[in-house]
């Protein structure tokens, strides 16, 4: 039924790990949906009139959503780019990802734009890992996951994935693009396991984007981490 939604470009539904980050259990009582609109009155309407949106609010015992304007990409998602061109930059790295799945060299707009300096930033991850390489991945999300819960920034965080175990990515919330650096320069493991993805090629298909929180509604645990 979402397929047929006018207005919606791409859209993934992704369950979710325990806890913060990625992790082998799952949570079966915690989903996302991932959607990409060509406007926001398409959204608007799937809001206000689908039945798949009215089923979920009935059914949900909490939910939160939030819009989001994207500032740059990389990688592709089933040989998609989901976000499609954005506007170049000038060059420079974008500062690496909570769970070691940077694509180095991806380019966009500094994040404060739009959103002020020292706005809010949103962080996407999502990687299909090789099968010979699921032990090694598992293996270092923990110390990664230590990072992240030590990070000061860091507003919210959720391991998300399309499949089990080998389909996986997170979704972060950070007070602002220095966070985003801080974590991804200053973390020795979060280093290291970026470098291992490289030389051990654990990744057939990557992606990694950022976006500008603009808007958001409900809760998270409790709370809007963006209030």
């Amino acid at each position: 039924m979402l397929g047929r939604t006018p207005g919606l470009t791409f859209w993934r539904l992704l369950g979710s790990g325990r806890g913060a980050s990625m992790s082998v259990g799952a949570d079966l009582r915690r989903w996302a949906l991932l959607a990409v609109w060509r406007d926001e009155r398409d959204l608007d309407r799937f809001l206000s009139d689908s039945p798949v949106a009215e089923r979920w609010r009935s059914e949900a015992r909490e939910s939160w959503q939030v819009r989001l304007a994207p500032l740059a990409s990389r990688g592709r998602w089933n040989e998609v780019d989901p976000f499609g061109p954005l506007p170049a930059s000038p060059p420079g790295p974008l500062p690496a990802s909570p769970p070691g799945l940077l694509p180095e060299g991806a380019r966009g707009p500094d994040p404060g734009d739009p959103g002020g300096p020292g706005g809010p930033v949103a962080v996407l991850t999502r990687a299909s890992i090789r099968p010979s390489r699921l032990v090694p991945f598992y293996r270092s999300v923990p110390g990664v996951d230590r990072l992240l819960a030590e990070q000061d920034g860091c507003l919210a965080s959720v391991g998300v994935g399309e499949w089990p175990l080998a389909r996986q990515g997170t979704f972060s919330l950070w007070r602002d693009a220095a966070a985003v650096r801080d974590f991804a320069h200053r973390g020795r493991e979060h280093r290291r396991v970026i470098g291992r993805t490289r030389a051990e090629d654990w990744y057939s298909e990557e992606l990694f984007a950022r976006f500008s929180p603009y808007a958001s509604e409900g809760t998270w645990d409790g709370a809007d981490p963006l209030a």
